[in-house]
């Protein structure tokens, strides 16, 4: 049951870790002068401001879901990374709003609490959602009202694989991948023996409560200790047409891990826990007659292992590994009666080997293997006990010759897949990649990518047979659905100048039996509401997927009083089937722009995102108008020794515009928050 808190004791426990921070930073502010060093959980601050272009490039980033710890730089396939300032100010609550900033990315919504990044018009089962490499192990992927676990206030950095990304991940991530990089396993020393870091920020305006966060990173040379924790309370939000009911959010979540260290590499555990309470504001109840509307209580408890052989067999050659054990359940409240029911138990493992040198041919090997059942007990069991095991051999290959670069790579997988009461069904998915980069000369760049992967359907799209609430329907399986095929060919065109990074890359992608949901025109009488639910049954048809998007920042000028960028931004998918018709609740057209100015440890934006109207529906859905979000953003930074503060303002939604997500199941009874204002401290140390 959600528990009651009044105003006053939600303010004191936010800022109780920032006031208990208070004496330990006025300490370290008196031992060291401040032209010293900043502290190395500061990612965002730069030191020698004479070579950074305005907004710190993020090319040199290592992006460690790839299989031979690339930098972004010098990857073939599309990828981008939220971290340092820009990963600041883009979390939210939600691991889909937070990454819905990057060009091609977008959110699903089911009121705050739920939203799930949408990569390139696709979501769901499609879109592998990782903690650190190894998926989340939630159930976010069966129902839309299923909110994933992942906390983005604990991420170091976000990883957007754009494209099919099987290869790595297997058959969950034939549409892309989120790679959520939290360092609960230390991977090296902790550099000065101790750092950390916390935040805590409170809204106003159309919005209300506040988040808190803080982490902390301890060792020497031979061992380093982690331990993190956030806090949420959000109420009900307002909108441009009133209050949006039944849209609070509380959540809590905390970890522990440790790990050995050495030249020879790192070998650790963490244990975390996930605790979240959310209302769904599509069913508010009757607040008139004192008739609670549904709510979800989930936790999910995880427990890691990882390591790494460092050179084991040549410079930069070893082994990695990593295995997961994931116990999750939520409950759907209805009213105060538990309704149905879900849970999940998991174990997941991987092992990577790399090869080879920088002057000859790179690549890496390895095995992946899942196990996991999972169960939904309830009214709105509408999917049966099922059991899937999933075994994956992948390996890739790299080449460069002069501005040339060559990457290959092939994966198969074995998917077995057992219903209680039912036959099983197995899937042998194969991957395949060929990809290219073309350095043209310092500036230039071009790549081109071309892909072929392939998804075993999950469990409710071959065993579902029942009422599905959340999306007001009659959902029914297929067992006999075959394996889906994506084949994708794509091709990106990058430039970077001392006045200007810019990127735009186009791909289309055809699949070939394609699962979705079809109107069946037949209808099914729900007694509890006395009212008919349209049946649906999944199906495949051929479609076609192809978009466009591209990202440039504009570095304006750099004066004595500031410097000044602009950044632009857009993307648009067109999804259509075969034989006619468009794919439902694809994401619609964006074009934005930012203007930003820095000085001085002094941080200001302003930006514009105009999200189209979407008039390309699939049958029985319904277009959605367009709408334009601005935004503003102020912070002063400064240092002290060996801490960093940061005060900042956030502002969203300036104009109070009336917006619907069309990717929403909810969006003609949902809307987003209006006008609002969020305000905080960040420390550093």
């Amino acid at each position: 049951m959600r528990e009651s808190r009044s105003p006053l004791k939600r303010a004191a426990l936010s800022v109780a870790l920032s006031l208990a921070l208070a004496p330990f930073a006025a300490a370290q502010a008196q031992q060291a002068p401040t032209d010293s060093s900043a502290p190395a959980s500061d990612t965002r601050h730069a030191q020698d401001k004479a070579t950074d272009s305005h907004i710190k490039d993020l090319s040199g980033v290592v992006v460690t879901a790839s299989a031979l710890q690339d930098t972004a730089e010098t990857l073939s396939k599309p990828v981008e990374v939220l971290t340092g300032e820009r990963l600041d100010e883009s979390r939210a609550a939600t691991l889909g709003e937070t990454v819905a900033t990057l060009p091609g990315v977008q959110s699903s919504n089911f009121g705050p609490g739920v939203g799930r990044p949408i990569i390139r018009g696709m979501d769901g089962p499609r879109v592998a959602v990782l903690d650190g490499g190894l998926s989340s192990q939630d159930v976010s992927t069966v129902s839309q009202d299923h909110a994933p676990t992942i906390e983005p206030f604990l991420a170091d950095q976000i990883e957007v694989l754009k494209g099919p990304s099987t290869l790595l991940y297997g058959s969950g991530a034939i549409g892309g991948a989120v790679n959520m990089v939290d360092g609960r396993i230390p991977e090296y020393a902790i550099d000065n023996g101790f750092s950390g870091r916390a935040e805590t920020r409170f809204y106003a305006g159309d919005q209300g409560g506040n988040t808190t966060m803080a982490r902390v990173d301890g060792g020497s040379d031979g061992f380093a200790l982690h331990a993190d924790a956030v806090y949420r309370h959000a109420p009900d939000y307002d909108t441009p047409d009133g209050r949006q009911l039944n849209s609070y959010i509380d959540t809590r979540s905390g970890a522990v891990g440790g790990s050995l260290l050495g030249d020879w590499g790192f070998v650790g555990l963490s244990a975390a826990r996930f605790k979240d309470e959310y209302g769904n504001p599509g069913e508010p109840g009757d607040t008139a007659a004192g008739e609670r509307g549904v709510y979800l209580k989930l936790r999910q408890d995880r427990y890691e292992a990882k390591g790494a052989l460092r050179d084991l067999w040549g410079d930069g050659n070893g082994l990695r590994f990593s295995f997961a054990h994931t116990g999750y359940d939520h409950t759907e409240f209805e009213g105060d009666a538990p309704g149905t029911i879900f849970s999940k138990n998991a174990n997941e493992g991987r092992i990577e080997a790399s090869f080879g040198s920088a002057q000859g041919w790179q690549g890496a090997l390895g095995l992946q293997g899942s196990a996991s059942t999972f169960a939904a007990v309830g009214e709105e069991s509408f999917v049966p006990e099922t059991s899937t095991r999933a075994y994956g051999l992948f390996g890739v290959a790299r080449h460069t010759w002069d501005g040339f670069q060559l990457d290959l790579g092939a994966r198969v997988d074995k998917v077995k897949s057992s219903p209680v009461g039912a036959d099983s069904r197995n899937f042998t998915p194969v991957s395949l990649s060929l990809a290219g980069g073309w350095k043209l000369n310092e500036q230039w760049r071009i790549t081109a990518n071309l892909d072929h992967a392939e998804r075993a359907p999950v469990e409710e799209e071959l065993f579902s047979d029942g009422p599905h609430i959340a999306t007001l329907a009659y959902e029914v399986g297929d067992a006999n659905l075959g394996k889906e095929a994506a084949n994708q060919f794509e091709v990106g065109l990058q430039y970077q100048a001392d006045w200007v990074d810019a990127k735009v890359s186009a791909y289309y992608n055809r699949f070939n039996d394609f699962i979705y949901l079809a109107e069946t025109g037949n209808s099914w009488y729900w007694d509890e509401e006395d009212e008919f639910l349209p049946i649906r049954q999944w199906s495949q048809g051929d479609a076609r997927f192809r978009g466009l998007e591209g990202e440039a920042m504009f570095h304006l000028a750099q004066t004595d009083r500031g410097d000044w960028d602009l950044r632009v931004f857009g993307d648009t998918v067109r999804a259509t089937f075969k034989d006619g018709g468009n794919v439902p609740r694809i994401a619609p057209s964006r074009f934005g722009a930012q203007l930003r100015w820095e000085h001085a440890g002094w941080r200001a934006s302003l930006g514009a995102t105009r999200t189209n109207r979407q008039d390309k529906v699939a049958q029985d859905e319904t277009p959605t108008a367009g709408f334009t979000l601005v935004d503003a953003h102020a912070s002063r930074h400064f240092d002290a020794g060996n801490l960093s503060w940061e005060v900042f303002a956030d502002a969203s939604n300036l104009t109070n515009q009336a917006a619907r997500l069309h990717t929403s199941f909810l969006k003609d009874a949902v809307m987003l928050p209006g006008r609002s204002v969020g305000f905080g401290v960040r420390v550093f140390f």
